[in-house]
This record gives structure tokens, C-alpha cells and sequence, in this order.
């Protein structure tokens, strides 16, 4: 189930989330009132979850694993090694990140660069 996650420095947070239904990613500044189109890509596959991590806004479609280091203006491949399947859902620890794929479940120590199975 896609999140929604908050972002931008202790004056200004926004609003990230994915809408399942057009495909995109949307952001909110006014705490969820009203949400614009944020970031749109037809390349990624369909989009499934965000995760905010160390910084960055990891995103999850069925063509692997996207990292955002500008808040989700734009996003670039982080892992899309089909060995892991499609990604479902992303979530942390603090240390590892932990994904359900239609494979299973995995685990990355180097924030998704690599995935194991667990």
C-alpha cells in the first residue's frame, strides 16, 4: 500500500504519495488538501510505494527500485536487476532496507544498491 511521506526542511515539509491510480507521484503543500503532479515516467513501470531513507525518496514500480535526492522531482534507477522480481513494497530499519517483491523478501545493506533474499 503506497505511503505518504513528508519532506523538505523544519520550515517547509511537504507531502509526497503515490497515486496508484494515474501512475504518478503527487506532492501536497498544504498538508493534503489539494496535490499536484510531482513526477511522471512511463519508463519506471507502474508505481508502487514511496520510502523516505537516509535523505532520499526511494521509489518502487514493477520495474525496480528508483532513489530521488531532490525531494522527487526526479528519480534515477537505483536497482533494476530482475533476479529480485517486481517491488511491492519498501520499508527500514535505520541500518537495512527491506523489501517484499513478487520473489520474496529482501534485504540491502547499501541502501538498494544490492539485494539478498532473506
Amino acid at each position: 500500500m503506497p505511503q505518504i511521506i513528508t519532506i523538505g526542511g523544519f520550515f517547509r515539509k511537504s507531502l509526497l504519495r503515490v497515486n496508484t491510480d494515474k501512475n504518478i507521484v503527487e506532492v501536497s503543500e498544504n498538508g493534503g488538501k489539494s496535490w499536484s503532479s510531482r513526477f511522471i515516467s512511463p519508463n519506471c513501470g507502474t508505481f508502487r510505494d514511496l520510502l523516505l531513507y537516509k535523505g532520499n525518496v526511494f521509489l518502487c514500480t514493477s520495474k525496480g527500485l528508483y532513489i530521488s535526492t531532490n525531494d522527487g522531482k526526479s528519480f534515477s534507477p537505483r536497482y533494476n536487476n530482475s533476479s529480485a522480481g517486481e517491488f511491492l513494497c519498501l520499508q527500514d530499519n535505520g541500518k537495512e532496507l527491506f523489501a517484499t517483491t513478487t520473489k520474496g523478501l529482501f534485504w540491502s545493506t547499501n541502501e538498494g544498491k544490492t539485494w539478498t533474499k532473506r
